[in-house]
This record gives C-alpha cells, sequence and structure tokens, in this order.
C-alpha cells in the first residue's frame, strides 16, 4: 500500500514540478538577455489559464483551438508588456524593472479579479477515465499534460538550436552588445524572448489548470514556485530550470506523506534553503549568469 501511495505522490509531483520549469524557463530567457527577473511572468500563466478557460467554458470554442488562442494571446501579452512596461526602462536604474514588474503582477491580478472574479472555477473537459501505472493511477488529463509538457520542451529545444531565429537568442544570450556589432536586430531578439518565454507560460497555465484547479490568486503561488526553480536549478540554464521546477514539485507530494497539507511550500523551500548553502549557484549553475545553455 505504501508503495502505491509513494509511485502516486512521484507522479503528482513530476507533473506539478514539469509544470513549474516550464514557466520557470521563460524567466531564465528573460534573465539571459537583459538579467532582470520579470515577476509577472507568472501572472502571465495565470492570464493564460482563464483565457483558455473564457474560449471554451464561456464562449464555447472547441477547447485545444481555445488553449492555441490562449497562448497566443499570452505571447502576445508579455510582447506588449515588455513594450510598454520594460522597453522604455532599459537604460534606466537598474532596478527601476524590477519594480515595475511586481507593479504589472498585482495589475494583471486586479484585471483577472475584475474580469472573472475570485470564485474557484475548472475545464469541462469531460475527460474521468483513469489507467493503472505500477499500482498507481493515472488520469487521462495527467496523460494529456505529460505529453503537451514533453512536446513544448522539445519544441523549444529544437527552436533554439536549429532555427536562425534559435541561434541568435543565443548569441544575444551570451554577448548581447556584440550582436549589434554583427547585424543581429537586439530589439527584435529582445521582443521574441518575451513572446517566446510568454507563451510557454501560457502553455503551462492551461495544464496547471487541467491539473488543479483556476484561481485569481495562483499568480503569486506560481511565481514563487518558478522563481524558486530557477535559483535551485541555477540561474541561466534552461535545462536547470526543468531540473529546479521537478524538485520543487516532487518535494511539495512526498512532504505531505508525513507532514500535514499546511507544510506542503515549506518543505519545498527548506530543500532549496539547504542547496543553497551547499552550493550557492545552484544545482547545475552555468559559469557565467546570463548564458543559454542547451
Amino acid at each position: 500500500m505504501h508503495a502505491n501511495i509513494l509511485i502516486q505522490l512521484l507522479l503528482n509531483g513530476l507533473i506539478a514540478g514539469s509544470i513549474y520549469g516550464m514557466i520557470a524557463v521563460g524567466y531564465a530567457m528573460v534573465y539571459s538577455i537583459l538579467r532582470f527577473i520579470n515577476f509577472a511572468h507568472g501572472y502571465i500563466a495565470m492570464i493564460g489559464m482563464y483565457l483558455a478557460y473564457t474560449f471554451s467554458t464561456l464562449w464555447g470554442v472547441n477547447f485545444i483551438i481555445a488553449c492555441l488562442l490562449a497562448v497566443v494571446c499570452s505571447g502576445l501579452l508579455g510582447l506588449l508588456i515588455e513594450r510598454i512596461a520594460y522597453k522604455p526602462l532599459r537604460k534606466t536604474f537598474y532596478l527601476a524593472p524590477l519594480i515595475t514588474s511586481v507593479g504589472v503582477s498585482y495589475s494583471l491580478e486586479a484585471l483577472a479579479l475584475l474580469i472573472w472574479g475570485a470564485d474557484v472555477r475548472s475545464y469541462n473537459l469531460h475527460m474521468d477515465r483513469s489507467f493503472s501505472l505500477l499500482g498507481a493511477r493515472i488520469t487521462e488529463v495527467q496523460l494529456i499534460i505529460i505529453v503537451v509538457l514533453v512536446l513544448s520542451i522539445a519544441l523549444l529545444a529544437w527552436l533554439l538550436k536549429k532555427t536562425p531565429l534559435g541561434i541568435a537568442i543565443r548569441a544575444a544570450a551570451d554577448d548581447f552588445d556584440m550582436c549589434f556589432l554583427v547585424g543581429v536586430d537586439g530589439d527584435q531578439i529582445i521582443a521574441a524572448v518575451f513572446v517566446i518565454g510568454s507563451a510557454l507560460a501560457g502553455i503551462a497555465g492551461i495544464l496547471l489548470g487541467m491539473n488543479t484547479n483556476l484561481q485569481t490568486t495562483i499568480g503569486l503561488a506560481v511565481t514563487i514556485k518558478a522563481f524558486a526553480a530557477i535559483i535551485l536549478g541555477g540561474l541561466g540554464n534552461i535545462y536547470s530550470c526543468v531540473l529546479g521546477g521537478l524538485i520543487i514539485g516532487l518535494a511539495e507530494n512526498l512532504g505531505i506523506w508525513y507532514l500535514p497539507s499546511v507544510w506542503k511550500d515549506a518543505v519545498a523551500y527548506v530543500i532549496l534553503f539547504v542547496i543553497l548553502l551547499i552550493k550557492p549557484s545552484g544545482l547545475l549553475g552555468a559559469n557565467r549568469e546570463a548564458e543559454v545553455k542547451l
């Protein structure tokens, strides 16, 4: 019986952790170029979650099409935020964009509360089947989440490694100032990074909504956990973000085996604290913080 519970907790932890890791990837991409943490990123995931709900549940659009629309809108929202809130502050005091990102975060949460209210909502998926896996139960929704997560990370890896845009992003992450000297438009690279990162956040938000419920106040919790995943794995390394997210997700779910559920978040951050005491740069910390590694 205990083995079945352990497998179930491991499965739940891997799914939650992968979602946190995907959100953290967007953080890392922005940090690699601009060297600032976009705290509004987790709130974009929340907006993407609710856009899919609006398109599918409220407007009756096919769920797959609704998700695609929500992901596109999330990417455009990230670009809009960068153009309006961050671009004018690039050459100002280095804390100005950070403070602005906090303001954007609370603005997005207030907007979500105004539009969708504080009630807990859920998608009408009508997927009730479940399957046995090594004594644990995995639902049809969880299988879809796993497939989408794997495909999304694989697509991102292909984009960064094999496409001209991806090569330009990696070059900008390595030496942003040098890009201008070789004819790369740094402004377009920044825009592309925000669009890609925000689209990933939208995907992660939708998957999180499928795995749990929709809440307009979830942005802060997602932001903190994704940020913890970055620090835990190591700043500037995309794959380390996924690793950090997995550790956070597993710690959350395994911790409630012996401790009350109210300690769920505390267990994850105790592990974060211990690892940072041992290795402050994170588990896979890059030699240079600004480098995007694949």
